[in-house]
């Protein structure tokens, strides 16, 4: 196999179209070696579509894909040996054992007999699914499947991992099973995700994708999202003291810290304060460091940080805002205003 460029998946201006349907529009994104990317969106985003147009199973209808600096469009057969795939329902032979359907789809894969029977006794250990190698797959749960299928994506360790819902059906600990695997292909594979499991996204992916209507509404890491999207941290103080001159003191600590809501003093003293900043920098030791110097005692502080859901619905209303302002502007929209963009 031809050595691993830097950038192992280019995908530049691609659109499919079903008669008037633009199920992917103009999409744009470079996955480099070694990462792993979430790809989020609502039902009907077009995230199934690009996946099945990367992996050469479905066509596009213009722009290009390129897989390992190879065209997708003109040279499917040779995009797909860099490719392993985990489409969402993951068909599987309901008739051949576990370690049958390894062997043949290794055998398909071109992979030498010698190097395919450590590699089947690797793939079983890291999906934990030793112990299932002689099951029937027809007799196997959801979960034990869906561990099949991670594991002849990965049986070939090809340079390009993409996995359509991989832990749909699976029970809290397969999940923390699938989520330790993928971060174990980290430098090593390059990952493209699609989840409705939030948390497993933020906690495995170094970036995130979001699409609506068959566009990236919104793109960067968990962290960036949240400041591009939100633009502010908010803090939680319980303390005692003068609570009409913490504005101020706030102030001196950084120009963008502001007091968002008091509550009103408890029987001995204390009020909670609900704090708001632009600084992406951790402010909670200044604070600590500050405040007790101007009288105040601090029983508590925490950091709190809008969740990837937040930033997923965010990001999606205001895909969906901006292509209707004529329909807003005529019926009227009494919803919440966005947070900052």
């Amino acid at each position: 196999m031809a050595e691993i460029p830097d950038i192992t998946i280019e995908v530049s201006h691609l659109k499919k179209s079903y008669g008037s349907l633009n199920a992917v529009n103009d999409l744009s994104f470079s996955v480099k070696r070694g990462e792993i990317i979430g790809l989020l969106g609502p039902n009907g985003a077009g995230k199934s579509t690009t996946m099945r147009i990367l992996t050469g199973y479905l066509p596009a209808t213009s722009g290009s894909v390129h897989i390992c600096g190879v065209p997708v469009a003109s040279q499917p057969e040779a995009t797909k040996r860099f490719v392993g795939y985990m489409p969402e329902n993951n068909p599987l032979p309901d008739d051949m054992r576990v370690s049958e359907y390894l062997w043949f789809r290794g055998r398909l894969k071109e992979m030498p007999r010698a190097k395919l029977r450590a590699r089947i006794e690797e793939v079983l250990e890291l999906c934990d699914i030793k112990r299932n190698r002689h099951r029937i797959l027809g007799h196997l749960s959801k979960g034990n499947k869906q561990r099949v299928g991670i594991a002849e994506a990965i049986l070939a360790e090809p340079a390009v991992i993409i996995m359509d819902e991989p832990t749909i059906g699976l029970d809290p600990h397969q999940i923390l099973i699938v989520r330790d695997l993928i971060a174990s292909l980290r430098g090593r594979m390059s990952v493209i995700i699609s989840s409705h499991i939030l948390p497993e996204i933020e906690a495995t992916c170094d970036r995130v994708l979001i699409i609506n209507s068959g566009r990236i509404v919104a793109q960067g890491s968990p962290s960036e999202l949240r400041r591009d999207i939100f633009g502010h941290t908010s803090y939680r103080l319980e303390l005692a003291g003068d609570a009409a001159s913490l504005g101020g003191h706030l102030a001196a600590i950084d120009t963008t810290l502001k007091t968002i809501s008091l509550s009103e003093p408890g029987s001995d003293g204390f009020f909670i304060a609900s704090l708001m900043t632009e600084a992406t920098a951790d402010l909670g030791e200044k604070l600590l460091q500050v405040l007790p110097g101007q009288g105040y005692r601090i029983r508590s502080i925490s950091r709190t940080e809008p969740s990837l859901e937040d930033v997923f619905l965010a990001a999606t209303r205001r895909s969906w805002d901006a292509r209707l302002p004529d329909k807003k502007n005529s019926q009227g929209d009494n919803r919440a205003p966005l947070p900052k963009a």
